[in-house]
């Protein structure tokens, strides 16, 4: 709730519009809950991104998280006026309509389906310009300029981008931790990030290991980007290097949208969303030092974009600053 603000009773909400912003990422779905002026409840749930779960279970994810916040907030989902929904792949017209459909019946009021970067982008400069790249289970650069000119870079999904992602840093890490072993095999079997990677995955040996990783359907990488942080905490110079990597690959996504939208400007400011960044001093640090040696003109924001709020700012119509983060 924000500050100076106190408790709605319920039958003034019954006169107030109500507002939903969800952030629908592909591990877990966010949503916020306003009124006119102040947030009244926040609630979460697994993920509901349908490019990588199904229509059920996108369903159960969206109506669980807001059946939390209308809880918190003390409304009902019939009370909701407008809901903007933020997820990628919603560009493709059957992802809008299946969530359309499944978000028709759970709120009432208007619906927008709109991309996560736009949500981020909303959430980070509101209408001003910038380049948000975003981390977390996928990752895309995306952003804007003073002529309201678009870009964006990668985040074409885990099989052929999504550089520097959760999903990409799992992958690449079982990677180089088979070149390890090629090259240095008894350094690489007493890994941390080897030992991690096994428990997690839930297997006995490398030999399982390659099976696994070479399995279809493919198995879920980006539950490894835990394993990888720990492994790095740890000292692992493989893990280090793979979340060095991680950083650099992200800031070329931003190098590209930058250099596109910002060519003669005096500065370029970017943001960093998702987990991968949240969650990793050395993804962050890598990806700044890339940046600035790439753009020299970039000013990075040092604090972490929350989505959601750019959903709940087109909900509202209102710039993401109106409320509280």
């Amino acid at each position: 709730m924000a500050m100076g603000s106190s408790p709605t009773s319920p039958m003034l909400k019954e006169l107030m519009a109500i507002f939903l912003g969800i952030d629908g990422g592909a591990t877990k779905t966010a949503c916020v809950i306003a009124d006119e002026n102040s947030v009244l409840g926040t609630g979460g749930a697994a993920g509901c991104n349908l490019t990588r779960v199904n229509e059920t279970v996108a369903r159960e994810a969206l109506a669980n998280a807001i059946g939390e916040a209308c809880a918190a907030a003390r409304v009902t989902p019939g009370q909701i006026s407008r809901t903007c929904i933020g997820v990628a792949g919603a560009g493709r017209p059957q992802i809008q309509e299946k969530l359309r459909r499944i978000l028709g019946g759970v709120v009432g009021g208007e619906i927008e389906v709109v991309e996560d970067m736009v949500i981020a982008l909303e959430a980070a400069f509101g209408g001003d310009p910038g380049v948000v790249t975003i981390a977390g289970t996928g990752s895309i650069a995306y952003g804007r300029n003073a002529a309201g000119q678009s870009a964006r870079a990668g985040g074409w999904g885990f099989a052929i981008s999504d550089e520097g992602s959760g999903y990409w840093i799992g992958r690449t890490a079982v990677s180089a931790l088979m070149r390890a072993r090629d090259e240095q095999e008894v350094a690489a079997e007493n890994s941390p990030l080897l030992a991690g990677i096994l428990k997690s995955w839930e297997l006995q040996n490398v030999e399982q290991l390659i099976l696994a990783a070479n399995a279809t359907p493919a198995r879920d990488f980006a539950a490894l980007f835990p394993v990888v942080l720990a492994a790095g905490d740890s000292g692992d110079p493989v893990a280090q290097d793979v979340l060095q990597g991680a950083g650099t690959e992200l800031a070329l996504l931003a190098r590209v949208v930058g250099a596109q939208l910002f060519r003669d400007a005096a500065s370029v400011p970017v943001a960093m969303s998702g987990g991968v960044f949240t969650n990793s001093v050395r993804v962050r640090e890598a990806f700044q030092e890339r940046l600035r040696a790439e753009l020299p003109a970039v000013t990075v924001r040092e604090e972490m974009v929350a989505p959601v709020y750019g959903a709940l700012a087109r909900a509202h119509r209102r710039r993401p600053a109106t409320f509280r983060q």
